[in-house]
């Protein structure tokens, strides 16, 4: 099926070497027959013009002037070669839109003001470039943690905004490691992947495969994730909802002999596509709605008294807006260990926990749930509710 909607990972093919060595090319190509050329004798007006531009970085005339080459021209670079063939061989319409996700470098940013200009040339309608912030190759634990992670988030952005029906993944430019973020992402969200090789002739594409993630362990993890993707946080203050197959979806890291963890690529790509799946499928988990709502619980302490009219209007706010929450009540506080806010399963109840930066109070929440996948999807849908609060 064609695929109206083209996410494209970029990298730098067009520029280093293509473009970077045509001047040199064009010049060993003097003495050579024309049957060996590098560049075909037809194309070398072009060449010399594309090499001219480059050298005074006249992005514009460069898209211009790369417009006037057959797309299949090895020159044009990864990326215009393979839009190229997912028109020819049917998995793309000739007028499909272009996104292009490149790297947060001085490089990234022009290859792929190039491409936009040269794709919208072309007929491709809307033809934009996205910057992925912290994507970058000076930085390597800076690209793990964070640009990769961003790199996940626009692609699911953007595949939420069209459908997973109209998307499809070309990652064929860029870093090695997007092709496998690219991958995990059509895996999870059911949108083929396309790769091509230098040395293939076409593209080829990589079907959805028919696994999935476990929704219910996003269920019962989604206030974790949800706290990690705002930001590192030490691991003992998330150690009582730790279980070992979060492993994946974190990256730990020691900060002054404290060990800290974030949410990696991995977990973005499984949090975002099941947050996602949750907001359409709620109403398939969540247990009946209560029938009647009581008022909130609070125990006589310190930290309890201090936070008195906050808690209170979080358990009125958070029973109105999650009918299967039937109320609230306080039991536990610390007033010297602020752990991240979040909802989760603790035995058979449902636990939430509030910090205002310095102290913590966990509270049960009662709810319609009476098995374990109910409870789990109410975790989700407070943990939600949460997020947007």
């Amino acid at each position: 099926m064609a695929r109206p909607i083209l996410l494209c990972t970029v990298g730098t093919s067009l520029f280093y070497p293509n473009l970077a060595n045509l001047r040199r090319t064009l010049k060993d190509d003097e003495s050579k027959p024309d049957d060996t050329k590098a560049i075909k004798p037809a194309l070398r007006s072009t060449a010399e013009i594309l090499a001219s531009a480059l050298e005074v970085k006249d992005w514009s005339a460069v898209a211009r002037h790369l417009a006037e080459l057959p797309p299949t021209e090895r020159l044009c670079g990864a990326e215009v070669n393979s839009v190229a063939s997912l028109v020819a061989n049917g998995y793309a319409p000739a007028n499909a839109s272009v996104f292009l996700f490149h790297s947060d470098t001085d490089d990234g940013r022009a290859i792929s003001s190039v491409l936009a200009a040269y794709f919208h040339a072309r007929g491709h309608a809307p033809a934009e470039a996205i910057c992925v912030p912290d994507l970058q190759d000076t930085d390597p634990k800076r690209f793990r943690t964070k640009g990769l992670r961003n790199l996940a988030k626009l692609l699911s952005t953007k595949v939420r905004e069209y459908g997973p029906g109209a998307c499809g993944m070309n990652a064929t430019g860029g870093y090695k490691a997007q092709i496998a973020i690219a991958v995990m992402i059509g895996q999870a969200v059911g949108v083929p992947v396309y790769y091509m090789h230098e040395r293939f002739s076409e593209i080829i594409a990589f079907p959805p495969m028919p696994v999935a993630f476990d929704f219910e362990v996003w269920m019962r993890a989604s206030g974790l994730l949800a706290a990690l993707e705002k930001g590192p946080h030490p691991r003992k203050t998330v150690a009582e909802d730790w279980d070992e197959r979060y492993e994946s979806l974190v990256d730990a890291t020691d900060i002054d002999g404290v060990e800290y963890l974030e949410l990696s690529a991995t977990g973005q790509i499984f949090h975002d596509t099941f947050r996602e799946r949750f907001r359409t499928a709620r109403d398939q988990v969540l247990p009946p709605p209560a029938l009647a709502k009581r008022s909130p619980k609070l125990g006589d302490h310190g930290v309890i008294n201090r936070l008195k009219a906050e808690l209170t209007r979080l358990f009125v706010d958070l029973a109105n807006a999650v009918p299967q929450v039937t109320g609230c009540e306080t039991t536990y506080c610390n007033p010297d260990l602020p752990e991240p806010a979040r909802f989760r399963v603790k035995g058979d109840e449902v636990e939430g926990i509030y910090t205002d930066g310095t102290a913590t109070v966990k509270y049960r929440v009662d709810t319609t749930a009476t098995t374990p996948g109910q409870r789990a999807a109410v975790v989700a849908a407070l943990n939600l509710w949460l997020s947007g609060r």
